[in-house]
């Protein structure tokens, strides 16, 4: 009887081997956000995940050796997700910062930008900062770095966090809050498809947390890394990287 199990085991190890391509890619599992156009978004014309940085991850995985299979999620589970081994790479607008660098690893930065704020259009005020909106109530994305300072300046009467920044856009249009914080990219897109009529991005505002934008990598996969920044030096170089933004209008 068990010589009869150990053949079966063997046979069944050997069609599982035939049945694996030659050569064949690993996959990785990229989580992402699908509220944050034009860097990471569900495209309502293909309902499929799309944007600027998921366009990055498939093509430095392309250089690296790597297929992608992208996973939409919370932008706060994101880090939780590729610690814990549920995903394997994040590309969405996540900052590279100090903090995230002691519990993840990032590649080499691929954009630049700060965060912006958004009033309703009936508010003409040139804001340059948001000190100057003491006893306002504001809004910011759940997870990002654009909460904690609003939240330390202790100067609002409440400082609400969202889970999307579509829901910082509707209250914002709404008139349920006085302003909103976010990626500059991001909400002067949905303010060009015309979706949130009554809100301006104030463009007279001086972001004080400028950033950039790399992958995310779990620690432990210091091999990985390595090929995906190899392979994104490559997309510096070739211009791959620069016909991405202008893909995107983020130049």
């Amino acid at each position: 009887m068990k010589m009869k199990t150990l053949a079966c085991s063997v046979a069944l190890l050997a069609a599982l081997s035939l049945a694996l391509p030659a050569g064949a890619a690993e996959k990785l599992v990229v989580g992402t956000e699908a509220n944050g156009i034009p860097i990471s978004f569900l495209n309502p014309k293909t309902h499929e995940l799309d944007g600027f940085m998921l366009d990055i991850a498939r093509q430095a995985a392309k250089h690296a050796g790597y297929e992608v299979e992208f996973k939409a999620m919370d932008f706060s589970a994101l880090i939780p997700a590729l610690r814990t081994g549920k995903i394997d790479l994040i590309a969405t607008g996540m900052y590279i910062t100090e903090p995230r660098k002691k519990v993840i690893d990032f590649t080499t930065p691929v954009y630049s930008y700060g965060e912006g704020m958004i009033v309703r259009k009936e508010d003409t005020k040139d804001y340059t900062s948001f000190k100057e909106l003491p006893g306002a109530v504001v809004g910011a994305q759940m997870g990002t770095i654009f909460i904690e300072p609003l939240k330390q300046a202790n100067i609002f009467k409440d400082v609400k966090a969202y889970d999307t920044l579509t829901g910082i856009m509707k209250d914002v249009n709404a008139g349920r809050i006085k302003a909103g914080f976010g990626d500059t990219p991001s909400m002067a897109y949905y303010l060009s498809l015309g979706e949130y009529p009554n809100v301006r991005l104030v463009k007279s505002y001086k972001p004080v947390l400028p950033g950039s934008l790399g992958l995310g990598v779990r620690k432990d996969e210091a091999q990985q890394l390595a090929k995906l920044n190899e392979a994104i030096a490559t997309m510096q170089s070739n211009g791959e990287i620069t016909a991405l933004l202008e893909k995107w209008k983020l130049n």
